[in-house]
């Protein structure tokens, strides 16, 4: 019986030491960290530039970013949970910026390029934070790599520093100031009476129904995310912008949407395939970035209460 009990004790701590080896072995280790840079800053929207490390991105990446003067006055990054702490993560496929790559789930050294601040339309992400970014002001980003089954969250990025243009003649500020619903706190609707009835393609609109569409977000429809940059630049255009830099660009999308009668109006639908380069210049001329955008009515009442202080020095 003595030796008995030893061989088995003796197995027993033989599969031990198998397991706990085995154990060892299959530890996950982090993913290489991506890296990030910085293409364009509009004035609602940055445009990011992400290169996977040398692991990939196997299950995509997260973008962080908050106010510069945030991270100033909590020197530093907050941690996990802090409401300043801004995020989306990037795990699917998109399906407005397609001209920036066809998934967020990257092979080792390949890019793509994200938007936070227009994610609005946007598909393959998780956020809690749709809204654009506030024109003017200093926000700092960092990233990393997603874990997944075969390894760890990666470590961070290096901080970017960046600064938003001035100004608010973006969609976010149009579906914002016009009339009911489409109007937040104390904003006045400043839509521009000359641009009503307003046409898309072919199709013609008044403007509770395109506040109806800018109220809609995209989900993967080519039609609503084109028109919704559609509108914004007929709406800055009436307001007094020039249109010039952005002319062909505005019959381009006219055409492409012809007779199609845009959600939730109607039922129209195009292939993101099909709009998303339309869709992209339309959003750099209404982020500022080719020229011409006037400057923006006020966007508030006349009182003033604690609502119009809020707009006024956000």
């Amino acid at each position: 019986m003595p030796m008995l009990r030893a061989r088995l004790l003796g197995l027993f701590l033989a599969l031990a030491l198998i397991g706990l080896g085995t154990g060892i072995a299959s530890a996950q280790v982090p993913y290489a960290p991506p890296t990030m840079s910085t293409v364009d800053d509009g004035l609602y929207r940055i445009t990011l530039h992400v290169t996977a490390g040398a692991d990939g991105a196997p299950s995509g990446f997260t973008v962080q970013w908050m106010k510069k003067s945030d991270y100033d006055a909590n020197g530093g990054w907050p941690a996990a949970g802090d409401p300043r702490l801004l995020y989306c993560q990037f795990t699917g496929n998109p399906t407005l910026n397609l001209w920036a790559g066809p998934t967020f789930l990257l092979g080792a050294g390949q890019s793509i390029e994200v938007q936070p601040g227009d994610l609005f339309d946007e598909t393959g992400i998780y956020t809690t934070y749709r809204d654009p970014l506030l024109p003017g002001t200093g926000y700092v980003l960092r990233g990393y790599t997603e874990g997944d089954g075969n390894g760890d969250p990666s470590a961070f990025t290096t901080t970017l520093t960046v600064t938003t243009l001035s100004g608010e003649c973006t969609q976010g500020f149009w579906k914002n100031h016009g009339p009911a619903p489409c109007t937040s706190g104390n904003n006045a609707d400043v839509w521009p009476a000359s641009c009503f009835p307003m046409l898309l393609g072919t199709v013609s609109y008044t403007e509770a129904q395109i506040c109806s569409i800018l109220q809609t977000p995209a989900n993967g429809n080519g039609l609503i995310s084109l028109a919704h940059q559609l509108i914004t630049a007929k709406l800055n255009i009436c307001n007094g912008s020039d249109p010039t830099p952005i002319s062909s660009t505005i019959a381009d999308a006219d055409a492409l949407i012809d007779g199609q009668v845009v959600p939730p109006v109607g039922s129209g639908y195009l292939d993101p395939s099909v709009t998303s380069n339309d869709t992209e210049q339309l959003d750099d001329y209404n982020n500022g970035l080719k020229g011409g955008i006037a400057e923006c009515p006020t966007g508030v009442r006349n009182t003033m209460t604690w609502g119009r202080v809020k707009v006024l020095y956000r």
